[in-house]
């Protein structure tokens, strides 16, 4: 249960997010507990994430402002392991670190920062860009199986909403990643191709002994008549 000091702090934090919604960031606390807030990261333009919608949930301590809260996203990503605590420097993890100052918005501004950059801390992940466009271009049809998600952002539960890049599509992705793939292990062709073409290989080596035989043959053809022939000079001149 919420502390008086954290109630009227976070109250006064959700009002000033309705007022000024910072950019790419939607935020707001349950409606049976203010300890407990859902929010919404769009992905910023010139990112991975563009196009992608990130939902998860701060969960403050009952005596917040004084001690940070805990941090999870929800939503796959390609940089967080879905629903694991985040180790972050706002985060419940370095309390020693934490400044009472600092608000949701401050929160919400340096996940998005973090995530945006290719540091690791606990509860992260790697991925390619092509993978993190692939789970951007994935992740509006995944809230909507989240019932959390459809609780708390209702006015959000729309299907195939626009996309700030349309042109990249699920199928035109994983075909991009395929491609990747493929670049990755070039081995694998080579070998599959190789094998494709064992027939012809085995047919060339045939052809090749072959031809050493005949080679073989007349160079022993050519000694034995040279052998026979000196019998014969040999034989003529005692008679």
């Amino acid at each position: 249960m919420a502390t008086k000091a954290a109630y009227k702090r976070l109250t006064k934090e959700y009002l000033e997010i309705q007022k000024n919604p910072p950019p790419f960031i939607t935020a707001k606390p349950n409606e049976s507990n203010i300890l407990e807030w859902h929010y919404v990261i769009q992905g910023p333009p010139d990112t991975p994430y563009d196009g992608g919608e990130y939902y998860g949930r701060l969960t403050f301590p009952s005596d917040y402002p004084y001690k940070p809260p805990a941090i999870r996203m929800s939503t796959p990503s390609g940089r967080f392991q879905p629903d694991t605590r985040l180790c972050l420097t706002m985060s419940d993890f370095h309390p020693s670190l934490w400044n009472p100052s600092w608000s949701v918005v401050t929160i919400l501004n340096g996940l998005l920062s973090f995530m945006t950059t290719d540091e690791s801390t606990t509860g992260s992940i790697k991925s390619t860009d092509l993978e993190k466009r692939l789970y951007a271009s994935r992740s509006h049809n995944a809230n909507l199986r989240n019932p959390k998600f459809r609780e708390a952002f209702p006015e959000l539960c729309i299907r195939n909403p626009p996309t700030s890049n349309p042109a990249i599509t699920d199928s035109i992705l994983r075909k991009r990643l395929a491609k990747q793939a493929a670049a990755k292990h070039p081995t694998s062709t080579e070998d599959s191709g190789n094998s494709n073409n064992s027939p012809n290989a085995l047919t060339r080596t045939v052809t090749r002994w072959r031809r050493w035989m005949v080679i073989l043959l007349v160079f022993i053809y050519l000694i034995i008549s040279k052998i026979i022939a000196r019998s014969s000079a040999a034989g003529e001149g005692t008679a």
